[in-house]
């Protein structure tokens, strides 16, 4: 596919934390005008249009290949709006995106990403912190050794959680009294922001797909 002239664009629109009032007026109006979408099945039920017929949809699923096909046979017709959760710059579709199509084809629209939210709620500038992924993957071991004055900004996941990752960082050096904060459900009604400590985190319930802010 990447090595097609394409006249038409696939718009990769960032649809923030999760909540509708955390995203840009380009996403939702380039989300309103797609005629085809594509997207997660949780993205697709909130965001497509309700109206039989009015788009062409397909979920992202555990097939990859099969989504970059139906993107590539729509394209040769029209735009396709690629809906990812966050800010499509960290962590989502757009890197296969990349790899699959020329990047003059590709147009981006920036979200407001989970970190941006949980630094916000915090109060705390973010100019110095060390964003790491534990999303499916684990960081490097030299992202994760403690030095005084380290900001660290992290995505979790079910099995990477807030006491796991708690006691992964306290095992590379981290002090147990290092603060922690525990930020969930961002955007949505039942947002938690709890603060605590490395070595406190293991007394409190477990939290896995959040962001956690510790500061050495």
């Amino acid at each position: 596919m990447a090595d097609k002239i394409i006249s038409h664009k696939i718009i990769v629109a960032g649809i923030g934390p999760g909540n509708p009032a955390y995203m840009v007026p380009e996403a939702v109006q380039a989300i309103e005008k797609a005629q085809v979408l594509v997207g997660g099945k949780r993205a697709l039920a909130q965001f497509s249009a309700s109206e039989a017929g009015k788009q062409k949809t397909m979920a992202i699923g555990g097939d990859i290949p099969a989504v970059m096909n139906f993107i590539g046979e729509n394209l040769a017709r029209q735009d396709v709006v690629v809906m990812v959760s966050g800010d499509p710059g960290y962590y989502s579709l757009l890197d296969a995106l990349r790899r699959g199509f020329p990047q003059e084809a590709i147009q981006v629209i920036p979200g407001i990403s989970s970190f941006q939210l949980a630094f916000a709620r915090l109060a705390l500038p973010w100019h110095e912190a060390e964003l790491l992924s534990f999303h499916g993957r684990v960081p490097a071991e030299g992202k994760l050794t403690y030095s005084k004055g380290r900001l660290l900004g992290m995505l979790t996941d079910s099995k990477y959680n807030s006491h796991t990752i708690s006691e992964l960082l306290m095992e590379r050096g981290w002090p147990s009294e290092a603060e922690l904060a525990i930020c969930s459900r961002l955007s949505y009604e039942d947002e938690a922001i709890v603060k605590t400590t490395l070595g406190q985190a293991g007394n409190l319930p477990v939290q896995g797909n959040c962001v956690l802010v510790v500061i050495g």
